[in-house]
């Protein structure tokens, strides 16, 4: 009832609006307002010459008539129509040979079209004349009705698509060329289209066995009219088997080429493929200082049957700045700033100052408290500088540095500290590398259980295997991450500890275009050796916000002493999504996550995790998807709030 009320209300104003004014009364147009015809061009002012049309598609279904519309010329020229009535003809009579075709490419052989000019028959063959004369009689008195009438008859069926090696001249066997290329289904519409597709799969996937002038050098349709069946043979080449032969870069100016060499991880010899040449962008693209990456296959093979590869690079502006802003109402605000430069001295080294100004969370059980109460003490802060040094030598080595000032109060503890880290990284390839250093950090943390004034100098090694296709928004591949961290007492260490992490997620789309991809995380840690009360509270493991636990307090979720969390001394956390998209900007996200940190150096299985539930909205951009989040606590705790609202720039995980 609601429906049809708002409905018929709509129709009404749309009424209203078509007769007011105070120009000429003119009809309303229900299929117009309705979406369902096009509006046609406005009628010519009395006295005038002008030359307008009315354009219209009669016949088949609605994919048909889309179809003949958008194959007709004339029908694209509706708003600028030609100047004169035997011009609009010639038009019309060359869109013929065309909607014919438009026809038969949607697997109509029997079918036809042609044209009502001014309610005259323009067809193939067919004297023009009379067309023009019912056109030049209308001209400038009122629009002229042009009607593209389409006959499509019966749908034929594709019967066989045979694929033949143009070496042998008979088909490929099913070990060379599967049938899962080729997908092949007997019955099916005889769409022209459809063939298309099958030879882009075919020459794809010989392309990626190797062979990179592979083509599709004949096609041969065969319609069977009686049978109403239609049946294709296409001859492919898949030319010859080759390697990876000489990259060759050029484009850069400012930039020693050695480090920028260093990113290129393919080596002459190695089979060929796609895949391996879309690596080398993508690979190379991870180089800030480099803003266009374009990697061009040559056209013939080297003396060794390798294909040449020709990089053409494009460089950035050295210096940026930017700026960004987050909310979540569990989290609250936080504003960030960045000043960069990508080629500090002239080998494609980053340098980043970052500082960031937050809301400091207020401790647990605290009093809500207003605006007025507000002061510098509720606010955080942090400033960081990170430098990277890449290739050095040539070599897939990276050297990396970075320093750290924060203050900062969450809802278990405040810490104050500063810390300094240096490391070296070797690529294994575009996806997998590790790293080890030394840090040193001096801070001071208090909570519930007191203070701590330490010192910590450690070891940090990690490793990282990332086969994603985006780093904000993946559809495909995995990701996994482990740490470790030795913190002694031997070379100055106030706690003796050793912190172990590791997380791992995989994305797997649903289909071709990932328009619906299931994504999955899991996070684990542990400190392993103190006692809880003797690790620094920032380096004891929480859950909950936006990152982990969505629904519940940003680290919330561990060990407490009435509601102020304390930490934990192990972690699991774990969360699954399915990522739908809407259409081509707008996707829904149903997700679970759950997890909790425990006092035990393992953790507790037994106890009972912590989960939301909850629907997120993305708008997707070219730069990535802005993410909504709204998180319902299934299991709520005291002090737990209903609802919780996230907004930022990326996918959750």
């Amino acid at each position: 009832m609601v429906r049809g009320t708002a409905r018929g209300v709509a129709l009404g104003l749309a009424l209203a609006l078509a007769t007011a004014g105070a120009g000429p009364a003119r009809a309303f147009d229900l299929l117009v307002f309705l979406g369902l015809r096009e509006q046609p061009s406005p009628p010519a002012a009395p006295g005038k010459a002008a030359f307008t049309l009315d354009v219209s598609v009669q016949g088949g279904d609605g994919d048909i008539e889309r179809a003949l519309r958008d194959a007709s010329t004339l029908a694209r020229l509706r708003l600028e129509p030609p100047p004169d009535a035997e011009s609009l003809v010639r038009i019309a009579e060359s869109d013929l040979v065309r909607l014919t075709d438009t026809l038969w490419g949607l697997g109509y052989y029997n079918g036809g079209a042609w044209f009502e000019i001014a309610g005259v028959e323009l067809r193939l063959g067919r004297p023009t004349g009379p067309a023009v004369r019912a056109a030049t009689a209308l001209q400038g008195r009122q629009q002229i009705p042009v009607r593209i009438v389409a006959a499509p008859g019966p749908l034929f069926t594709l019967r066989n698509l045979t694929v033949l090696d143009r070496a042998t001249g008979r088909p490929y066997a099913p070990q060379v060329l599967p049938d899962r290329v080729v997908k092949f289904e007997p019955g099916s519409p005889g769409r022209a289209a459809d063939v298309i597709a099958a030879e882009a799969r075919i020459v794809d996937h010989f392309r990626a066995m190797g062979h990179p002038f592979a083509k599709v050098v004949s096609r041969k349709p065969v319609v069977d009219h009686p049978a109403l069946a239609y049946e294709v043979t296409l001859t492919v080449d898949p030319g010859p088997l080759a390697g990876i032969g000489t990259v060759t870069m050029s484009g850069l100016t400012t930039v020693d080429p050695a480090p920028v060499r260093s990113f290129i991880y393919t080596r002459p010899g190695e089979p060929y493929s796609p895949a391996a040449v879309e690596g080398i962008r993508k690979s190379l693209s991870k180089l800030e200082i480099l803003g266009g990456v374009r990697v061009r296959e040559g056209e013939s093979l080297d003396a060794s049957g390798n294909l040449p590869l020709f990089v053409e690079l494009t460089e950035r502006k050295p210096r940026a700045v930017g700026a960004s802003a987050s909310y979540s109402t569990v989290d609250g605000p936080e504003l960030r700033s960045y000043w960069t430069h990508r080629n500090l001295f002239g080998g494609a080294e980053t340098l980043r100052l970052e500082g960031s100004l937050f809301y400091a969370t207020p401790n647990a059980g605290s009093a809500n408290r207003s605006i007025r109460d507000f002061s510098r003490d509720d606010l955080g802060g942090r400033f960081s500088a990170s430098f990277v040094k890449p290739g050095l030598g040539g070599t897939p080595n990276d050297l990396l540095a970075s320093g750290l000032v924060e203050r900062n109060r969450t809802l278990g503890y405040t810490v104050r500290r500063l810390n300094t880290e240096f490391s070296l990284r070797h690529r294994f390839d575009d996806t997998a590398s590790v790293q080890g250093g030394v840090r040193f950090e001096r801070g001071q943390t208090s909570d519930i259980l007191g203070q701590i004034d330490y010192t910590l100098v450690g070891f940090p090694v990690s490793g990282t295997w990332d086969t994603t296709d985006n780093a904000l928004d993946p559809t495909r591949g995995f990701r996994v991450k482990g740490s470790a961290t030795p913190y002694l007492t031997a070379l100055g260490s106030t706690v003796d500890m050793t912190i172990l992490t590791a997380s791992g997620s995989t994305y797997f789309a649903l289909d071709e275009d990932a328009r619906v991809i299931l994504a999955a995380r899991l996070g684990l840690g542990s400190v392993i050796g103190p006692a809880l009360a003797e690790i620094p509270s920032l380096y004891r493991f929480y859950a909950g916000g936006g990152t982990s636990v969505r629904g519940y307090k940003y680290q919330s979720l561990s060990p407490r002493i009435g509601r102020t969390p304390i930490g934990g001394r192990s972690l699991v956390e774990a969360s699954f999504e399915a990522r739908i998209k809407i259409t081509d900007t707008i996707g829904i996200v149903p997700f679970v996550d759950t997890g909790m940190a425990f006092e035990d150096e393992v953790p507790d299985f037994g106890r009972q995790l912590q989960t939301a539930v909850g629907l997120g909205l993305r708008y997707y951009t070219p730069i990535g998807p802005i993410r909504l989040d709204v998180a319902v606590p299934v299991n709520r705790r005291p002090g737990d709030r209903p609802v919780a609202l996230y907004v930022s720039i990326g996918q959750a995980f």
